[in-house]
Formats: C-alpha cells, structure tokens, sequence
C-alpha cells in the first residue's frame, strides 16, 4: 500500500471515528479533534499544495458533520496549516514533543479563530463563555492523542519525496 494510500485510509477512519462513534461514548468537551491533529501532520509531512487543499478538505468535512457554519473549520484548519507549514521549515519536524506542542497550539488557534469569526460575524450572545468552556479539556484530549501520533510506524518519515 502506498504512502497516500495509507494516509487517506487512516483520514476515512477518524473522519468515521468522529462523526458517528466516538460522539455516543465521550461527553462533548473530552471528545478528540482528530482532523485537526492530521492537518497538522500534513503541516508537517507534505509538500505546501497538498497539504493547504487537504485541510481545508478536512476543515470541510468536519464542518458538514458538525452542523456548525461551513467553512468556519475549514477557513480555521487552512490558517493552521499554514502557520504550522512556515514554522515548519525551520525546525526538526521528526520530533515527538514538538508534535505534541504543535497539536496543543493548534487546538488553542482553532478556537481562537472560531470564536473570532462567530464573535465578528453572528449575533449569538454568551458564544465566548460556551466556547471557552470546554477549551481545557479539548486541549488535553488532543495532547493526549498527538502523544500517540508518533508511535504510529513511519510518523519520521515524509509522504512526498521532495
């Protein structure tokens, strides 16, 4: 199996994973963004034009099944991507705590820029306190979930040969 082949099998399962099962046996705030944690790996692995259509596809799809504006993650997911993309020239991206790192920060600049965008663009009072909320476990559950990332064989290696 190819390295994209692997890549889109594995996107299929956490897209599966979150939209229908992982909803019924975690409570809201604990629940995992695993489509972020991807966008951030593609941030890191591939090349700039895979990588920026891919998570805004990610973006979408997380969108469509949210039920939340479409676009709004999408927009969210395509703005990570390219901050983690630019940082990530400059540093070593094999390494696992700074996977994790990137994964928390990222996770902190979604809802960040979420909250923006609905703060700037509906009239929903209370969104900040509501959003605000859940932020820390949101956090730790996907920390917790990037420390795993890595130990996923081949996590070193890049997907596109430059």
């Amino acid at each position: 199996m190819t390295k994209w082949g692997a890549t889109v099998i594995a996107i299929v399962a956490a897209v599966v994973l979150q939209s229908s099962v992982l909803p019924i046996y975690i409570a809201s705030p604990f629940k995992p963004d695993l489509l972020l944690v991807f966008a951030v790996f593609l941030a890191l692995r591939v090349s700039f034009m895979a990588g920026a259509s891919l998570s805004f596809v990610l973006g979408l799809v997380k969108d469509v099944f949210s039920g939340l504006y479409l676009g709004l993650n999408a927009l969210s997911f395509l703005l990570i991507f390219m901050v983690v993309k630019h940082i990530s020239d400059r540093l070593y991206t094999g390494s696992a705590p700074l996977f994790v790192i990137a994964v928390s920060i990222a996770t902190l600049s979604c809802a960040l820029i979420n909250m923006l965008l609905l703060v700037m663009f509906t009239a929903s009072p209370g969104i900040a306190y509501s959003m605000s909320a859940g932020l820390v476990p949101h956090l730790l559950v996907n920390a917790f979930v990037a420390s795993f990332v890595p130990l996923i064989p081949g996590f070193d290696r890049l997907l596109e040969t430059p």
